[in-house]
């Protein structure tokens, strides 16, 4: 819709949030383009994975065959539907379990469980191949059979993430509250700063010139009015 490419002008970075069960579904598509459209890094979150029918990889097939995008999962689930408990995290290679007593308030972070170490090995170095083809110097450490740091990776995901390189790609259950404080920390780690967003162009209303806006406090204020809308009970209201 016209409101959301308006609201994607303005954003630094999104969470596109898929169903696990429907997967990418037409108005997603729709959302998708917009987003390609005003350059916006992403990240995909494969929610309601608790649900009957719930398919994680199958998600991330719909995203690179549907929305031709390029989703590089940073995280495996352990279980799905009704044994759904947690995920596998590929940069540390640890298993987070939810807890529901606490119904997702808190979790354990424990070895992976013997039965997924096979297949997490196999999607973190599909991960790290997948980082390295958009940095070199991972590029030269991994084809020399150096072991790559947390810290190295993680930076890797941040920038292919911010160039649309890649779409990392996470899951969980918000209404169970799993995988609600991966998601968040996901946004910090990799989504992109104000700092990182390139100057804005714009013209001035005064002398019709075309300006630069950097995002920083000693700029000049300038900001776009992307929504305008009337309240009842406040009246008219202008988002910028």
């Amino acid at each position: 819709t016209i409101e959301v490419e308006r609201s994607l002008r303005v954003f630094d970075g999104a969470v596109a949030v898929f169903c696990s069960v429907g997967g990418v579904e037409p108005q997603s598509e729709t959302v998708w383009r917009q987003a390609d459209k005003y350059c916006v890094p992403r990240i995909a979150f494969v929610n309601k994975m608790d649900r009957v029918g719930a398919d994680f990889f199958r998600g991330v097939s719909m995203i690179k065959d549907r929305l031709k995008a390029n989703p590089v999962p940073i995280q495996l689930p352990v279980g799905k539907e009704d044994t759904f408990k947690g995920v596998i995290d590929l940069v540390e290679m640890k298993a987070v379990i939810w807890n529901d007593e606490s119904l997702g308030a808190t979790y354990d972070v424990i070895d992976i469980p013997e039965a997924e170490v096979e297949l997490a090995q196999e999607y973190r170095d599909k991960m790290i191949e997948e980082l390295s083809s958009h940095d070199d110097a991972l590029m030269e450490k991994y084809l020399a059979g150096e072991a790559l740091t947390n810290d190295e990776i993680r930076s890797a995901i941040r920038q292919s993430t911010i160039d649309i390189k890649i779409c990392p790609v996470i899951c969980g259950s918000a209404f169970k509250n799993k995988g609600v404080q991966n998601l968040l920390d996901a946004v910090i780690d990799y989504l992109p700063s104000p700092l990182d967003i390139p100057a804005i162009k714009g013209i001035d209303a005064d002398t019709e010139a075309e300006v630069e806006r950097k995002a920083s406090d000693s700029e000049p204020f300038s900001a776009l009015a992307f929504k305008i809308m009337t309240d009842p009970f406040v009246g008219q209201l202008c988002f910028i």
